[in-house]
Formats: structure tokens, sequence, C-alpha cells
């Protein structure tokens, strides 16, 4: 396995949320509306503002997302994370200041045990992130 994509559906605001994660983190932002798309004629016309695929891509980094929804409905929940590797301490402090507003920080940046530095929030779209940044041994 090569990598893990984080895949996030929203409900009407994915937009929003992947315009704003493109601010906090920088890269390249792709959006396809289902009006886009040739699903349009399958689905009921208020739907055609909807995303039907985002992709924020920068680096290494790729995270995409939907507005399509199942039929069992949004359920929002803690079984899913977005862990963020940085590169620098800078990075990562920037990263933690910008994903954490409008929303709450859970567990403030830290060095850890194992010798990085650590933290994470939950963002203002309910969705929880894990930034992390391994020291060289010589900061330590």
């Amino acid at each position: 396995m090569k990598q893990i994509i984080s895949y996030l559906t929203f409900n009407g605001n994915c937009r929003e949320a992947m315009t704003f994660y493109q601010e906090c983190l920088g890269g390249e932002l792709f959006v396809q509306t289902i009006g886009e798309s040739p699903m349009a004629e399958k689905l009921p016309p208020e739907m055609a503002g909807c995303i039907l695929h985002s992709t924020l891509t920068q680096a290494e980094l790729s995270l995409m997302a939907s507005d399509i929804v199942s039929e069992k409905g949004l359920i929002r929940g803690n079984n899913i994370s977005m862990m963020l590797n940085c590169s620098s301490e800078e990075e990562i402090k920037n990263a933690y200041a910008k994903l954490s507003t409008g929303g709450q920080t859970t567990h403030p940046l830290e060095e850890t045990f194992w010798g990085a530095l650590f933290g994470d929030l939950t963002d203002k779209f309910g969705n929880q992130w894990l930034l992390h940044f391994e020291k060289n041994t010589q900061d330590l």
C-alpha cells in the first residue's frame, strides 16, 4: 500500500470546506459539481450545484471530498481523522493555527516522548485532525 487518502463527505458545504482546507494547507483544488457531470440528468435539478467530487493535492498530500450522502444520511462521528505529517516546526504550527480557526483545540501542540511535536483538533466542520512533526535528534 503506497498511501491512504482521506475522503470526506459533506451535506452541501463541501466547496466551503475544501476551500478552507486549501487556504490552510495550500495546494491545488479540483472541484466538479453534479451539474458539470454526466450524472446531472439522473439526479434532481436542485442537486446541480452539489459537489460530485473534489481533490486537494499538494506534493504528497491528497484529500478528497463530496456532497454525495448515502441513503442513511450523514453521520458525524470520531471514526475518521486526518493525519498530517509536517516537514518542519513552522509548518506544523501554521497548519495547527489555521485548521483550528473556528474549531476546537482538543490537544495543543506539545513535544512527545517519542521525539515529535504532536497535537490534535476538531475543525469548524467537525472533522478531526492529528498533526505530527518528527523532530531530528539534534532538536530534542
